[in-house]
Order: C-alpha cells, then sequence, then structure tokens
C-alpha cells in the first residue's frame, strides 16, 4: 500500500489573486542552453547504454555551466574576440565490465547537435568544452547493480507539481515559443534566440516586459535598430492581444537609450547574450513545466541531466506534474491542485515516503473526490517505469 494523502487546501487561486508574476527564459538563453544541453547529453548516454547494455547505467550531468565568451558587435556584422565555454560536470558510468563508453565524445557531441540544431548563428566547433565528469561513488553506482525491477532512489528529495497552469502562465510560455518559432525567426531574421518574458499581472491588467537580442548582421545602422524594434514591438503586442483577454501593455528590450549608439541598444553577434554578457548554469532557468511560476511552491532541484531512472531530482520534479494535470483534467470539481513527492534513498521510486494531494475545490465536497484522486496517484506510481523510459528518450521536456 502505497502512503498517500489527500488533503482539502484552504487558499486562493492563483487567478483570484490580484498579482501574479511569471518569467519565462527562452531557447537561447545561458542558463537554458546548460539545461538543454545536459538534459541531451543524459538523453544520448541512456540510449548509449542501453543499445550495449540493455539497461541504463549511473550517471548526474546536472552540475554544467557555460562561461560567456567576448565580442565586437559592429552594424552589418560584428566579430567573436573569445569564444564561450561549456562545463560538464558531475558523474557518469565510464566501464562496464571489460567494455568501456566514451562519456566525454557523447557529452561534446551531444552539445554542438542541440547547438546547431537551435542556434542559427553559434558555430558549436567554435566553442571551448570542458568535460569534468567523473565516476560515480560505490555506494550510489550500486543502485544499478542490484538488479531491482523498479530502482531504489539516489536521494532523499521532494518535489512538488501543479495544475493546471493560469491564462498568465500559459501566455508567458507561448509568447516566448512564438518569437523562436521557426515561421517567426524566418519573416524576423534579425530578432536572436535569448528570448525573456516576464509577465506580470494586476488584476485584469497585464505587462510583458520582453528582452530579444536583435542580430547585427541585419542592422545597418541606430535608426534602423529602433525601426525594427518597433516593428516587434507591435507584433508581439498583436499576438498578445489576440490571445488574451487582458488588458496587455508590452514592452521591448528597455535598457535601450537612444543616441548611445552601441551602449543604448541590444545587438549581438550571435543571438544570445552567453557571447560576452551573461554565463549560464543548470538549474536556474524554468521548472520543468518551462515557466518560472513566483507564486508557485516549486523545488529546488534541477531536473535537467539527472539519470531517469533512480533520481528522483528528475523523476519526482515530472512526475508530480503530470499527476496534478491528471488529477485536474480526469476529476471533477477541483479548481486548482498540487501534488507533492518525497523519496527516501535506496527505497523503490513507485514507492515514495509520501505522494500527498492538496486540492481547492471549485464546488462540491473534499470526500466526494478523495478516491478518484487517490486512484489517479497509485496509478501513476504503478506506470513508473513507462514514465522513466520517456524521460530518458527525451520524449518528455524539462525545462
Amino acid at each position: 500500500m502505497r502512503n498517500i494523502e489527500i488533503e482539502e487546501l484552504g487558499a486562493t487561486p492563483i487567478t483570484r489573486r490580484k498579482v501574479e508574476v511569471v518569467e519565462r527564459k527562452g531557447l537561447g538563453h545561458p542558463d537554458y542552453i546548460c539545461d538543454s544541453i545536459m538534459n541531451q547529453v543524459s538523453v544520448n548516454l541512456c540510449r548509449e547504454y542501453l543499445d550495449r547494455f540493455g539497461v541504463i547505467m549511473h550517471h548526474n550531468i546536472d552540475k554544467g555551466m557555460l562561461v560567456a565568451g567576448e565580442v565586437k558587435t559592429k552594424f552589418e556584422g560584428g566579430v567573436i574576440l573569445k569564444p564561450m565555454r561549456i562545463i560538464f560536470g558531475d558523474r557518469a558510468t565510464f566501464e562496464i565490465g571489460d567494455e568501456t563508453v566514451d562519456v566525454n565524445t557523447i557529452a561534446i557531441d551531444s552539445a554542438k547537435q542541440w547547438i546547431n540544431e537551435n542556434l542559427r548563428f553559434v558555430n558549436s566547433d567554435s566553442i571551448n568544452y570542458q568535460v569534468e565528469i567523473a565516476r560515480g561513488s560505490a555506494e550510489i553506482t550500486d543502485i544499478f547493480k542490484r538488479k531491482d525491477s523498479i530502482l531504489g532512489a539516489n536521494d532523499t528529495s521532494a518535489a512538488v507539481g501543479y495544475a493546471p497552469m493560469t491564462p498568465t502562465e500559459s501566455l508567458v510560455l507561448e509568447t516566448e515559443r512564438f518569437l523562436n518559432s521557426r515561421d517567426f525567426k524566418k519573416r524576423f531574421p534579425e530578432s536572436g534566440e535569448d528570448i525573456k518574458v516576464m509577465g506580470l499581472r494586476e488584476q485584469n491588467n497585464l505587462t510583458l516586459t520582453i528582452a530579444d537580442p536583435l542580430i547585427d548582421r541585419f542592422i545597418g545602422s541606430e535608426s534602423e535598430y529602433f525601426r525594427k524594434k518597433d516593428e516587434l514591438t507591435e507584433e508581439i503586442k498583436n499576438y498578445v492581444i489576440e490571445r488574451t483577454e487582458f488588458e496587455p501593455s508590452i514592452f521591448l528590450n528597455t535598457l535601450d537609450r537612444q543616441g548611445r549608439g552601441m551602449g543604448g541598444i541590444y545587438l549581438t553577434v550571435t543571438g544570445t547574450s552567453a557571447e560576452d554578457a551573461d554565463s549560464g548554469q543548470v538549474g536556474r532557468g524554468n521548472r520543468v513545466n518551462g515557466i518560472i511560476p513566483l507564486n508557485r511552491p516549486v523545488s529546488s532541484e534541477a531536473a535537467a541531466g539527472k539519470n531517469p531512472v533512480s533520481h528522483v531530482g528528475k523523476i519526482y520534479n515530472v512526475l508530480s506534474h503530470r499527476i496534478a494535470k491528471e488529477i485536474y483534467f480526469n476529476v471533477p470539481d477541483i479548481k486548482e491542485v498540487y501534488v507533492w513527492l518525497l523519496s527516501q534513498i535506496g527505497e523503490p521510486i513507485d514507492q515514495p515516503k509520501i505522494a500527498a494531494a492538496q486540492v481547492i475545490m471549485e464546488r462540491g465536497s473534499l470526500e466526494s473526490i478523495e478516491k478518484e484522486v487517490s486512484d489517479v496517484i497509485d496509478r501513476e506510481l504503478s506506470n513508473i517505469q513507462e514514465f522513466c523510459m520517456e524521460l530518458a528518450y527525451g520524449k518528455i521536456p524539462v525545462c
């Protein structure tokens, strides 16, 4: 029997609160780059382990960092003076029996693969790669040798997920994805990938403060920069107006100041501030549902790069959101639901120390839906092996 607890939460739903703040770090943000690359390393290691040995071996590639480089921007095209550096950290399995796994090459190739697919103006071959991945400790790696059908947790850790997303949360997420879509970049090639969207809802008024670095090769002068910026602002405003009932205000690149030359415009060579302005680190970006929801409880664990079969910092982070969605969409009369999962190191991941749901009712009583909520939690935990394989193959995004 699993330890499942259901309780009613005496709280005001987020949509009925006066103030809501939501952030999304986009595709080219240094923190997003780190999360995505390190998770790609994990996915590719999983494939290597499965293809060669039939099982996923111990690894956690969740201590990565991106060190910013140096550039000189210039109208119609600047130059890179010092390349970025990507540092891969933490642990992996390098040998199984007499066979070796080329972890370092897999890490670097994974980074190049992700960069080539996502950052149009970053040359993956020009980046410095520093691999500091080492072998895991004896006790942690032994979890993978115990031949249990469901592995024990390799940490004592807690996670929380929720449903549904609010209109503000969804809009912040969708706006960044729109600005980084292939269609948008085709129409506005000067728009960079390092887009950040900060959403503020004050009752029925919505403010989006957006950063979007323009790419210098497409800009011939300061006046052209501000003309392009106005075009982008209008495009964003039209997109947002069609998708919200709130009164929107759109602000783009608010650090800009006309008349200050390069010091007054957000111009880049590659489309990301990682070229010279901002370093990145795993775990500082979006939560696993793609946003930073400041009104919500969240886990401090970084999911990206952790192994998908024993590390609850990844498994429970993502699973708690999936369970919350299943509860919200399949159990009636619920306005909002939060799901908490807590592991004990060494205990099977399908048997958390506690699995708890906190619900805010739209109508009716807790007693009327308690069994249904418990059944959803129990069913999702029973299917945890299938869920873990979805994570292993990269079918579920974690940032």
